[in-house]
């Protein structure tokens, strides 16, 4: 396998000293993966660099027309101070899988992940140790071609870079009050909802925005089209549980195929739940609580792991779901990964991967 070269950054930050206020996304380690493609040559000469800017042209393709796709997942350490990665050979099939959809030459997975580990390893001191905090992974790839003109590029940086992170949401596992959009879109089947790419998350910022100011966490999606069938929440994937059927939006080409929440549906499945993937529209929704038959729902992610919706709003209809309280499935689901997660619970599915 491809050698890495590593450089080692001769004036390391400060880590944060209190582990309990770090956030999320505002502090970065020392150093950084980085690779570059050329057509022709292909990915070639992976390295590990000191953390810090990359030059770019200011006609770099990736300004211009947005050709870039990225993953996010997590490092966890354990109470015996081991380092666990959760499922990142998902990670980087979803990185390919958007990188076919952006015309992005296929990264070799299994080079990404020995990258990403001995990056982990020179940055171990990084992952933090108090309850609840990880060390969250940013994979990327960008296109840097100095070109005008709209067409795939020639050339391309693929970039790991790591963050210490606390909690996502300020409101952490208790339940989080969504607006349900109408006004807006983000994407349709045939586009670009199934691949992560920051285009699909800059539609997203405009009524993200005015969702803040309204004081909900999130927006929740519905489809382009129709605009009556529920797709996902911002950064997360979205659960429902009416009259003991657990259902959650089918994978039909609008929205990301979540690891979080293919795990919770293996999860949920394992456990003699029934699960259904399949179209539900709004009006289901509002249905199914006007008969009391809406008995919670959650969304699943990277980032929040699992977030249990205490409150949807749909233009005047104010649904509150399980009395604003974290429901059973909810709960059940957040321990189960946290404890895999942080080597606490036994990982029967052989989800986890040590850092050695």
């Amino acid at each position: 396998m491809t050698n890495i070269k590593v450089t080692l950054n001769e004036c390391p930050k400060n880590k944060p000293t209190d582990q309990t206020k770090l956030g999320f996304g505002e502090y970065f380690t020392d150093h950084m993966f980085i690779m570059p493609y050329d057509k022709g040559q292909g990915w070639h000469d992976p390295q590990i660099l000191p953390y810090g800017p990359i030059s770019l042209d200011p006609a770099a393709m990736v300004l211009h027309y947005g050709q870039e796709v990225f993953e996010g997942l997590k490092a966890y350490r354990t109470k015996d101070g081991r380092i666990l990665l959760f499922r990142p050979e998902e990670n980087f099939k979803r990185l390919n899988r958007s990188n076919a959809r952006l015309c992005i030459p296929e990264i070799d997975e299994q080079l990404a992940l020995k990258g990403l580990c001995e990056l982990i390893k020179v940055e171990k001191s990084w992952v933090p140790t108090e309850c609840g905090t990880s060390l969250y992974i940013r994979p990327f790839v960008i296109a840097i071609d100095p070109h005008l003109g709209v067409r795939s590029a020639n050339h391309y940086l693929f970039i790991i870079i790591l963050s210490p992170v606390g909690a996502y949401y300020a409101e952490g596992i208790n339940p989080v009050k969504i607006l349900v959009e109408k006004d807006y879109v983000r994407t349709v089947k045939g586009g670009m909802g199934e691949a992560k790419t920051g285009g699909n998350y800059a539609s997203s910022l405009k009524e993200q925005y005015e969702a803040k100011h309204k004081d909900f966490t999130q927006v929740l999606w519905l489809d382009g089209v129709e605009r009556k069938y529920i797709e996902e929440v911002g950064t997360m994937n979205v659960f429902f549980k009416i009259d003991g059927e657990i259902i959650t939006p089918a994978l039909q080409g609008s929205i990301l195929p979540g690891i979080t929440r293919k795990s919770c549906i293996e999860l949920l499945k394992s456990w003699g739940f029934t699960v259904s993937e399949r179209k539900i529209s709004i009006d289901e929704i509002v249905a199914a609580n006007e008969n009391r038959k809406l008995e919670e729902a959650f969304g699943t992610g990277t980032a929040a792991v699992i977030s249990p919706i205490g409150q949807l709003n749909w233009g005047e209809k104010v649904i509150s779901i399980n009395d604003n309280k974290i429901g059973d499935i909810s709960q059940k689901l957040y321990d189960e990964l946290t404890g895999i997660f942080w080597g606490n619970t036994e990982d029967k599915f052989g989800w986890t991967c040590e850092i050695k």
